[in-house]
Parts: structure tokens; sequence; C-alpha cells
């Protein structure tokens, strides 16, 4: 078996502050990639080739992970230690965190996400939303039933955007959180998510997404493709960072709304508003929704800051015809994101982009491939670059998909946690005038 294309790999964690335990179950693998913790930090992760060996012993396992982390585990003792003498940290006052789910006929995944989400443990109050994108179906419904603290609403207008604007709408806390049905959260989530609001230039977080399985060719695909998440090294940005790129803003590579969360009041700042509702899973473009609103905090000089310690399990597409059409989506969505901050922001430094670097990278990527310094096939790189070509008529027609569905009317901040609306919404069947009496009971959907 050639050690680059070999799957399925099995997914395991470890935390390194207790003791080490041997690794099992995994006589039907070849490769482990094992997830590295200290305490509630996450560190990193390194595979380990078992062979079809059962079990990894705690010394061969102890082996792997000081070769790759050693020097950087001293790094972190040294800082504990220093650490110890310093004044302790500011910690963000108990308020109201509103955590948005849309879902769309996936009950199974839903029930996983949620059963994560009650779990969690935090000071918060936290207000579980679920928007079910597809109300004529009674599926999301029963699952919220069996979780009482969650909230159900729907929204009728297809398209992921127009679900997460909708939960904004609805959400009653300071903070709003942004995730997706088919992620789980190991249960200090929410904490370390909301923990860099203490500083008040913060407008946004985001955490690293990591895979749940990596179980069938697709998935692994994916995450060689680069996956959700955004490596394991803290970082943030700013308006500064925005102004000085000369080539376009790589808001791409900050994070995901699978694992995001925002200061409430940003949505009602007339130079960010709501997401982009011509972007994003459900519509043409595909995708690029969150990229979007993440380009509109910095231009406004917000800071957004990226915590992989605050992380979660996201279930990637299991079979390679969806992910063909992720990938495709995604292509499609990464060139309507640059053509809208061009028209939208006047933004030329998408050109750059369009024009030079985006040629130049998938070159770059197929010369390594024929090459064999990388087994990502060909096909999924031609995919990309049809994709690409795909989104000038893909944002045109999410466009006027958009007006014709019906833009969500802009939010005003009028005081703090209450939220008006300017004007009807069209085709938005669930907004009622009254968003705390939205049902909380089993199955209540404020429809």
């Amino acid at each position: 078996m050639n050690r680059s294309t070999a799957w399925p790999i099995a997914v395991r964690s470890t935390d390194i502050s207790g003791p080490l335990r041997a690794l099992d179950g995994l006589e039907n693998y070849s490769r482990v990639r094992v997830f590295i913790s200290s305490g509630e930090d996450l560190i990193g992760s390194v595979d380990i080739w078992n062979r079809g060996a059962a079990t990894v012993p705690v010394p061969r396992l102890i082996d792997a992970i000081s070769k790759r982390y050693s020097p950087l585990l001293h790094e972190r003792q040294v800082r504990a230690q220093l650490m110890l003498h310093e004044p302790p940290r500011p910690v963000l006052p108990p308020t109201t965190v509103s955590v948005i789910i849309p879902t769309y006929e996936r009950p199974d995944d839903l029930r996983r996400c949620l059963a994560s989400m009650v779990a969690q443990r935090t000071p918060h109050q936290l207000d579980i939303l679920v928007v079910d994108n597809n109300p004529s179906s009674s599926a999301a419904a029963e699952v919220v039933a069996d979780f009482p603290l969650v909230r159900m609403i729907s929204e009728s207008r297809p398209g992921l955007s127009f679900a997460r604007n909708t939960g904004i709408r609805h959400a009653l806390g300071e903070i709003i959180v942004a995730t997706d049905d088919d992620v789980t959260a190991p249960e200090t989530w929410i904490e370390k998510l909301v923990g860099p609001f203490v500083r008040p230039e913060v407008a946004a977080v985001n955490g690293h997404v990591l895979p749940a399985e990596l179980e069938t060719e697709a998935q692994c695909r994916f995450e060689a493709y680069g996956g959700l998440g955004k490596g394991f090294t803290a970082f943030e940005a700013d308006g500064t960072w925005f102004r000085t790129r000369r080539d376009a803003v790589p808001t791409w590579g900050l994070g995901a709304t699978a694992n995001a969360a925002f200061r409430a009041a940003v949505f009602a700042d007339p130079a960010v508003g709501l997401i982009d509702e011509a972007l994003g899973a459900g519509t043409p473009t595909g995708c690029s929704e969150d990229t979007y609103l993440f380009y509109k905090l910095l231009k406004a000089g917000h800071t957004i800051v990226y915590e992989p310690s605050a992380y979660v399990w996201h279930r990637h597409r299991a079979t390679m015809d969806s992910l063909r059409r992720q990938i495709y989506a995604y292509s499609k969505g990464h060139v309507a994101y640059h053509l809208t901050t061009l028209m939208q922001d006047g933004d030329k430094r998408a050109l750059v982009r369009l024009f030079l670097s985006l040629p130049v990278a998938y070159l770059r990527r197929a010369v390594q491939r024929v090459r064999r310094h990388s087994d990502y096939p060909l096909s999924l790189i031609v995919l990309e670059v049809l994709g690409n070509f795909a989104g000038p008529l893909a944002l045109w027609r999410s466009r006027r998909r958009a007006r014709k569905l019906g833009r969500s009317a802009p939010i005003v901040q009028e005081h703090r946690n209450v939220v008006s609306v300017e004007g009807p919404v069209a085709q938005d069947s669930a907004l009622q005038p009254d968003v705390a009496s939205v049902a909380r009971t089993p199955g209540g959907a404020g429809r």
C-alpha cells in the first residue's frame, strides 16, 4: 500500500497532561492520526503508521509526539512557569451566548450536534437555536423535541446564508456563535471560543475544525485539499493587516462559520451588516459567505482572533461524488468572493488574485502532482479550475436569486439585547415581532 494514499485513517486524540494510554482498535487501519492536547489546549497532530497492528503502545506514542513537538512542549512548559508569576488574566463576565445551528434534512447529525451543545460547561447563559431550512419536513422538529432547552424556528428560503441571517435576527445573546449541524464540540468549546471577547476590540473569534473521521477516500482527500481547519497556531487579523495586504485579502485563511463567534452588535453596524445572501451553500455560488463577512469586519477596522484550542469535530462528506460537488462549489464561491470585493467594495486587489496568484497556485500544484511530490489528483485540480470559470455566472445567478427570494432587512441595534428590524422581510415566514416569544418548548417553531 502506498504510504501517501492509504486510507482509511483512524482518528484518535490524546491528552499529554496526564498518563498516556495505548491507542487501540486499529486493526483495520494502516495509519492513525493523533490529535494532541495538553489539558484544554490543542497542540497539534501526528500521523503514526501502525500497518494494521491493533495497538500503538505508549512508548511508540511518546516517541512520535516527542520527535515532532519536543521543542514546542519545552517552550510551553517555560511559558506556563512564567505565567504563575503573572496577575490573573481578565475573564469575560457571564453573558448570553446564542448558538445558531442551521439544518437541512440531517437529523442524525443534528442529534449528535445538539447533544454536544447541551453538554457545554460554561457560566454563560446559552441560547441554542436551530434554524430549519426545510420546514416542509418534520425531521428537524422531531430531533429538537428531545432537547427542551433548544428552540427552533423555520426559514423557507433555501440557502445557508438565509438560514444563518434568520438565526441572527432571532438571537437573544450579546455573542452569536455560528456552527453547522454536522459538527460536534468538546464540553469546553464555548468557553474557549468566547474567551477572547474580554478584549473590547475583538469582534469575531474563529476556532479550529478537526475531522471527526477519515474513513473514506473522499474524507481523506478533503483533508488533503485543505479541510476546514486553519492550523494549530493562534493568530489575529485587524484593519492594519487588511490595509497592508498587496494581494487579495486572504480571509479564507481566517476560519469558517462552522466554528465562529461574533459580537451581536456587528450585524447592526452598517459597515458590516448581515451575511451576504448571494453567497454560501445552497446558492449558485456555493460558498464564501463567511469569507466575505470576515472581509467586511476587517475593512470596518474590527479584529478577528483565530483560537485553535476552541476546536470542533466536523463530519466530512463520505463519497467522492459529494466531494467533487463540494470542491466545485468552493471553487465557484472563491471567484465569487473576489468579484464581490471588486464590485461592491472597489477592491482591485481581487484582480491580482484572479489573474496572477490563483493561476500560479494551480500551476504549481499541477507540477507537484506530475513530479509525484503530491498525490492530490489532477482531476480534482481541473475540477477546481472549471469551478473558477463558472464563478462569474454563478454570482450573477445568485444575486438575481437573492432579489427574487427577498433579502433579509438590516438589523438596527437600539440598545443592549433589544433588536428591531427595518421593514418587512419577503418570504421570511420564520420572523415574529417578539423574538423572545419564539417557542422554547420541545418542537416549538416560530412559524
